[in-house]
């Protein structure tokens, strides 16, 4: 098993997001690696994060890997669900539509586990978070 492929896989990920123009019709520059630094109130009214991750040892007898869980919400401060849900339906599109390209190791599978919309709170944004998987193979 490594965890070498992490960042790697995190900035392929980053770099897919930010640069899809179906995406940043929708949500503009507000896409973050880690939670905006402001307060919930304050934060862009739709915008998407990646969050937490999850590795496995992916490695065979003839190669070494890992397996990726990660999360990507939109979070939106809308009444509907209309908005969030364009935006992570573009978050899927742009993440499985072509295979990343990653500064270290090579991308072998990635699909979309799940997808939770949840209303929140009141007074709280409504969130889409979407968790993938990804197999990595070690090229070193």
């Amino acid at each position: 098993m490594t965890y070498a492929l992490s960042e790697a896989l995190q900035t392929a990920v980053y770099t897919r997001l930010s640069q899809d123009p179906a995406l940043m019709d929708l949500v503009g520059q507000d896409i973050y690696d880690a939670p905006p630094p402001m307060a919930p109130a304050e934060a862009p009214a739709l915008h998407v994060t990646l969050g937490e991750e999850r590795v496995q040892d992916g490695s065979t007898k003839t190669s070494v890997g890992a397996v990726h869980d990660f999360t990507v919400t939109v979070h939106a401060r809308t009444e509907g669900f209309s908005r969030p849900k364009a935006a992570a339906s573009a978050v899927c599109e742009a993440l499985l539509a072509a295979d990343l390209s990653l500064s270290r190791g090579h991308l072998v599978d990635l699909r979309l586990l799940f997808a939770r919309a949840d209303r929140g709170r009141a007074n709280q944004p409504r969130r889409v978070e979407m968790r993938f998987r990804a197999v990595l193979e070690d090229t070193v």
